[in-house]
């Protein structure tokens, strides 16, 4: 059995995230060929699609806005499905999110990993939670984003699965796009 040795990050001051680890060899492994990303959201948050996508969607263009990741796809299922590495995916972000409303707030969490496609092995990984309020005048309009999108059912957990997620994804790799091909595919997609 291979061990494989991963650098954690410690996160001082930041309560949302428990735990994040990238491999020890990412730079030489990972930073200029795991660019191509599929996000997959699995299980549903409980058990609801709407949610599920909430979760895919906004983790998508999260990455996309904050790292140099190419993100042109998002999945949300009850399993993650074992086609998600298609023609051109190099890696995987697969989320396993656990949500629970109570009174007026919303309890969160996530155990997150990047997957490259071609071995299946581990690049990232990152576990965090936490509980926010349904209704957070910082997200306002972004919540109405969603709501437009995925109906009124996402509403109260809009702000929880946004901070929870920022907070995650803040730890993900860099990657490097070092060929012009890979920077005007990521300039075109424009999320």
């Amino acid at each position: 059995m291979r061990s494989l040795a991963f650098v954690t990050l410690a996160l001082l001051g930041c309560a949302t995230v428990q735990r994040s680890a990238i491999r020890a060899d990412y730079d030489q492994s990972d930073r200029d060929k795991t660019l191509r990303l599929v996000v997959v959201t699995a299980p549903l948050p409980d058990a609801q699609p709407a949610l599920g996508e909430l979760w895919s969607l906004i983790a998508r263009r999260y990455v996309n806005q904050h790292r140099d990741f190419i993100v042109h796809r998002h999945l949300a299922a009850q399993a993650p499905p074992a086609d998600a590495c298609g023609e051109r995916t190099q890696g995987v972000l697969v989320m396993h999110p656990r949500v629970r409303r109570q009174a007026r707030e919303v309890e969160a969490a996530v155990q997150a990993r990047l997957i490259r496609c071609p071995d299946g092995e581990r690049i990232w990984e990152a576990v965090a939670g936490g509980t926010w309020p349904e209704s957070d005048s910082t997200v306002k309009e972004l919540t109405a984003r969603y709501v437009e999108e995925l109906g009124e059912r996402v509403r109260p957990y809009v702000a929880a699965t946004f901070h929870l997620l920022r907070a995650t994804l803040d730890t993900l790799p860099r990657p490097r796009l070092v060929r012009d091909e890979d920077v005007m595919e990521k300039v075109e997609l424009g999320e």
